[in-house]
Formats: structure tokens, C-alpha cells, sequence
């Protein structure tokens, strides 16, 4: 199916690895010019690399920008002006008792994984709605409705980033803008070794704490296994997309 991207700008925050970069690549796949980001421009170009190994002719290109601070977000802004869709997907995640997660802890969560969301929707969201046309979506998680006990500050912004698309959704009225919000479940990204790790009693295996993880903390999975980047990149991918096409009313 050709999802219609082409000459499509697509700027996916926190893109060199996991569900981001899986996202610039099927975005890039279908013909967006992908904008990357990454806390360096190592990362960038190794992000960049990877995508043009698969996709030879797309066009990717990506900012250095550490979204817990304002001000680099704001050069992102300037460096690029305007898009055609954002993906919010930057995120950060830690297992940490409830009592141990200090007010620092609980401001830095809020700073990447929410307000840098608000920040970049702040500017290209009215631009989207001058131009009639335009997508936006967060890449939240199962976690904003099934608060996690180990990372209460995780899911408690995950379920803000909701909050923020469905008030963003409610002002696309009549237009030709939408905005979404994608829960994945547990995801086999980079940083989810370390996690089970975390998570695992000594000396097991990760596929032993993986399944002791779904049994005794997921148990409400109904796949019972982290779900592929992949499979989170392909539905972003069609909530990019114009398709299906309006609909013209019969003469």
C-alpha cells in the first residue's frame, strides 16, 4: 500500500534507537524526508547510515538536541521551522520505588517526556492548521492506563502526553489534522535488557525474567512478549498517512 508520504517532512523525536528509529525508517521507506534526533551527532549519523543501507534514496537528515533542556529545543525550532508531521516519541523510563523518586527525579520525567512534546506541538501545531493539513501524534504507552508499580513517574507522564493529544485533537475541528496517541505494551527497544536485568532475581536468564516479568507484573498481556519496534513503526506509519482518501459525496 502507498501510505502517500512522499515530499512529506517527518520529524521523530528521540530517533536514533528503539521505536524511533523504527519509525524514521518506515517513514523514510515510504518517502518522508526524516528529520532525526539524538542526544549526539555521532548517534544521528549512525542513525542516518542505518536508515540509507535500507532505503538508498530517502532523504534523512537530524539535530543534536537534549529535550530536557528548553533552550536546545528551542534551536530544533529554529533549525527546523516547519513540518508536515511530528512525532513525539522521546521518552525516558526507569524502575524505581515509589518513595525513592525524588522531586528531580519527577521534574526530569515531566521535562523529556512531556513538555517536549508540548514544546514542538506549541509551534507546528497551528502552522499544520494554516496549511490544512498536518499529523501529530505521542508515542505514549500501555503504562498511561495501567500505572506500572515500579515506575509510578513514568506512567503518571505518559498519561499527561494523553491528556495534551486529546486537547490537541479537540482543536482539529473541520480541519485536516489529526492527532493521535500510540500506547505500545512492553517493547523489545534498547534499554529493555538493562530493565529485565533490573527487574530479574540473580541469576536468571533474560527469556526466564522475561517470562516471570509477564507472569507476574503483565499478566493482563495478551501477548505475553514484547511486542517489535517494528510493530509499533508500521501502525505510526498509517496514522502518518492520508490514507484513506476523502470520500466525495455522489452527485
Amino acid at each position: 500500500m502507498d501510505l502517500q508520504l512522499t515530499d512529506k517532512t517527518a520529524l521523530v523525536t528521540g530517533s536514533t534507537a528503539g521505536i524511533g528509529l523504527a519509525i524514521a525508517r518506515r517513514l523514510a521507506a515510504e518517502g518522508a524526508e526524516v528529520v532525526l534526533t539524538g542526544r549526539t551527532e555521532a548517534r544521528i549519523q549512525q542513525a542516518r547510515a542505518a536508515i540509507l543501507a535500507e532505503t538508498p534514496q530517502a532523504t534523512v537528515r537530524g539535530v543534536a538536541v537534549d529535550f530536557g533542556k528548553a533552550e536546545e529545543v528551542a534551536d530544533l525550532l529554529h533549525k527546523v521551522p516547519t513540518v508536515d508531521i511530528l512525532v513525539n516519541n522521546v521518552g525516558i523510563f526507569e524502575p524505581k520505588p515509589f518513595v525513592e523518586i525524588s522531586d528531580e527525579d519527577w521534574m526530569r520525567f515531566f521535562e523529556v517526556n512531556v513538555l517536549s512534546g508540548v514544546r514542538l506541538s506549541r509551534h507546528y501545531f497551528p502552522i499544520m492548521l494554516a496549511s490544512n493539513w498536518g499529523r501529530v501524534l505521542f508515542i505514549s504507552s500501555e503504562s498511561a492506563l495501567q500505572i506500572p508499580q515500579e515506575m509510578i513517574h513514568y506512567g503518571t507522564t505518559k498519561t499527561a502526553q494523553l491528556a495534551v493529544a486529546r486537547g490537541l485533537a479537540e482543536l482539529t475541528k473541520g480541519t485536516g489534522v489529526t492527532v493521535n496517541s500510540v500506547l505500545p505494551g512492553p517493547t523489545a527497544s534498547e534499554g529493555v535488557d538493562e530493565f529485565i536485568k533490573k527487574m530479574a532475581a540473580e541469576g536468571k536468564t533474560n527469556e526466564e525474567a522475561e517470562h516471570d516479568f509477564f507472569q507476574n507484573d503483565r499478566p493482563s498481556s495478551l501477548l505475553q512478549r514484547f511486542i517489535t519496534t517494528d510493530e509499533v513503526a508500521s501502525m505510526v506509519a498509517y496514522l502518518c498517512s492520508p490514507w484513506p482518501p476523502p470520500q466525495t459525496a455522489p452527485p
